[in-house]
């Protein structure tokens, strides 16, 4: 009988399928992180990427090596979600071929820190459309193709604890995530009676690259505000940077990881979270619990 059962649950398995995912900007970091917990969780992944980080082809192909070493099947599409018309391009894509959607992850974004006075109407506009335009229509697009398929999916928003603790040189964006995270209660409401549920993850300090990515990638980037130029003059010098730094000063001890907010939006979709929705999960190791400040150099703990 025992037998049977295996047998019966094992072909249950094949019958059912993978489960299908679409995550913006999913090629390294957190994205990455996100879609390889998601691929053993039994999801499939097509996921957006930008060509314009440096070395973008390496970040991409191993991000496709490790997804398929989980036996998720995965699908890559360029795209610059700053554009009009490209986050319904990557929708229309990705549903066309993976060939339904039962969760789409928006993560895809950036903080381009300046300070009030140095603001210009371009930074305005990009993280705008970036950081809160994608968002809304990609929700908007999985929703209505969840509705009209009777799917009753999720949405995941990758928000901030930014969204309720602020910080200087960030003003846009911690408006950007609290607006976001207001959003996903209202939006909520629209779509619980289909039975779609829409929840925020809100990452704390995540360790976004490993030292060794950033020597593959060769190039700091604007918002990497822990770029260190010893990586590429002599990497084996450098022990410490600015996560190992940090680290000590959050409350459970460490920056967090990639695999952390991935874990956390496992959860969220699971059966085991069927009740929850339009609430905002703050996974940040109890970063701003005592409002200690991102700053490796503050004395002592940095929070008591």
């Amino acid at each position: 009988m025992l037998q049977i059962q295996e047998i019966l649950q094992n072909n249950m398995v094949i019958i059912m399928g993978r489960k299908k995912a679409l995550i913006t900007g999913a090629e390294y970091g957190m994205g990455r992180g996100i879609a390889l917990v998601l691929a053993e969780e039994g999801y499939d992944i097509a996921f957006s990427y930008f060509s314009g980080m440096e070395n973008y082809e390496t970040a991409l192909e191993k991000t496709k090596e490790l997804l398929r070493e989980r036996g998720a099947e995965c699908w890559a599409y360029e795209a610059d979600l700053t554009k009009k018309g490209s986050a319904k391009e990557l929708f229309d894509k990705a549903v066309n071929d993976m060939g339904t959607l039962d969760l789409l992850v928006n993560n895809a974004g950036v903080n381009k820190p300046r300070p009030l006075q140095d603001i210009t109407e371009d930074n305005l506009e990009y993280l705008i459309d970036l950081d809160l335009k994608a968002y809304v229509l990609m929700m908007h697009y999985a929703a209505r193709y969840m509705i009209d398929n009777e799917i009753k999916g999720n949405i995941i928003n990758i928000t901030s604890s930014r969204g309720e603790r602020v910080y200087p040189n960030a003003g846009i964006y911690c408006g950007i995530k609290s607006a976001l995270n207001r959003m996903a209660e209202a939006f909520a409401l629209d779509v619980s009676s289909y039975g779609i549920r829409i929840n925020n993850v809100a990452p704390g300090a995540i360790r976004v690259r490993s030292k060794e990515e950033l020597l593959d990638i060769k190039e700091g980037a604007e918002t990497d505000y822990f770029w260190d130029e010893e990586f590429l003059e002599n990497p084996e010098a450098v022990e410490n940077d600015f996560w190992d730094a940090l680290g000590p000063k959050i409350p459970l001890k460490r920056a967090g990881l990639p695999e952390d907010i991935g874990n956390a939006i496992a959860f969220l979709i699971s059966e085991k979270a069927s009740y929850i929705t339009g609430v905002t999960l703050r996974v940040d190791g109890g970063l701003i619990l005592p409002g200690m400040p991102e700053d490796p150099d503050l004395p002592g703990n940095g929070w008591c």
